[in-house]
């Protein structure tokens, strides 16, 4: 058996393969292949978690993560770290430690790019107490000091705040899009973080290049967080939402106001979800009579992360007919992105979160998938 084979073996069985081993198959069903793009012990921390990607107007592909220092809490001593790839996801830069700041929590990494100045923002927060953004002009090589936005985006009664995870999104209007989720359950906020009764769902947007920013109206029922956005061909927007208190499946709302405010939270019984992040992108149309496509990825399980599966839409998002696993062992938080050249990319946690895996398919990979009838 060739080693390709015994690594496909392997996954299939939800074992980890070593670092850096990659693993290609090409069919007539498709191209996928799969590395370790983070693992535990890599630069001394315990684990990394919350993986986010982003694609720059030239096509370097950055991988953001949170890397947690003496444990995988959400509490732990926490930075942020990123790797670049200039080959589209291929081969990767050495681990760069982004953001540091003693003993605290620097966390939630959501990446949205500006086509029409080139800059990549990125929103994160500070023991989801704070927000900051920062910024890069020159495809995540260098980065601007962070400028906090805490006051544009939360309210002082709010006892903890998060921004996506996963990517932000730039609508057709040129508005700069980020889900975002808070608490606002009675009583003192600290660090560790009680989560409180009410937490809920809205957004962070900019309508000047990220130079200011604002809050949209919060969703105050169902109970979500860890939301993302896509934009349909008429402008409408589409929130996937973590739901919580047991719901075990997707929850879901539509926008008409670029993301502002939203329609009432629905559940789609056909997306099961342990619960967990999820992630979503759009692939559009590029030829006469052709639709937009929609991805999503999400540990396609009521019972336990696990079972990483990609769907794709036809129809904006109504349904998802064409469905296929692209990992069937542990596998959790995930973000899909795009590459200049329609490969498509998902970076996801794995393996009991001993690390962070990228798989790079194409849209022949996905479609080659089982219907859902």
């Amino acid at each position: 058996m060739s080693f390709c084979a015994l690594v496909l073996v392997a996954m299939a069985a939800g074992l980890a393969v070593g670092e850096g081993s990659a693993c290609a198959s090409e069919t007539t069903a498709g191209r996928l292949d799969q590395q370790t793009l983070f693992h535990s012990g890599e630069g001394s921390y315990f684990c990394f978690r919350i993986p986010a990607l982003a694609v720059t107007g030239k096509g370097t592909v950055i991988a953001f993560a949170e890397a947690r220092r003496t444990n995988c809490a959400d509490w732990d001593q926490i930075d942020l770290v990123i790797k670049r790839s200039d080959d589209g996801g291929k081969t990767w830069s050495p681990l760069r430690v982004l953001l540091h700041e003693g003993t605290r929590s620097i966390n939630q990494p959501t990446p949205v790019l500006d086509r029409e100045t080139g800059i990549l923002w990125l929103v994160f927060c500070k023991d989801n107490q704070q927000v900051f953004v920062t910024q890069s002009g020159d495809d995540g090589v260098n980065w601007s000091f962070p400028r906090e936005i805490t006051n544009q985006v939360k309210d002082a009664a709010w006892k903890y705040i998060a921004a996506g995870p996963g990517h932000g999104i730039q609508l057709k209007n040129g508005r700069l899009l980020v889900a975002a989720w808070g608490d606002a359950s009675p009583g003192p906020a600290g660090w560790p973080p009680t989560w409180g009764e009410i937490e809920f769902s809205f957004t962070m947007f900019s309508d000047d290049h990220g130079a200011t920013w604002q809050q949209g109206r919060p969703m105050y029922e169902n109970l979500t967080e860890e939301g993302m956005v896509t934009e349909m061909a008429d402008g409408r927007v589409y929130m996937v939402l973590r739901s919580l208190h047991d719901k075990k499946r997707r929850a879901y709302a539509w926008s008409n106001d670029g993301g502002y405010s939203w329609s009432r939270i629905r559940f789609d019984d056909a997306l099961p979800d342990p619960p967990a992040e999820a992630s979503i992108i759009r692939i559009s149309a590029t030829g006469p009579g052709s639709k937009d496509r929609f991805l999503f990825a999400n540990p396609a399980s009521a019972v336990d992360r696990s079972h990483l599966m990609v769907r794709m839409s036809k129809d904006d998002c109504q349904t998802w007919t064409v469905s296929r696993v692209l990992y069937e062992g542990s596998s959790a938080y995930s973000d899909l992105a795009l590459t200049n050249d329609n490969t498509i990319l998902c970076l996801f946690e794995t393996d009991d979160y001993s690390s962070l895996r990228l798989a790079r398919f194409d849209i022949a990979w996905v479609a080659a998938g089982n219907l859902n009838r």
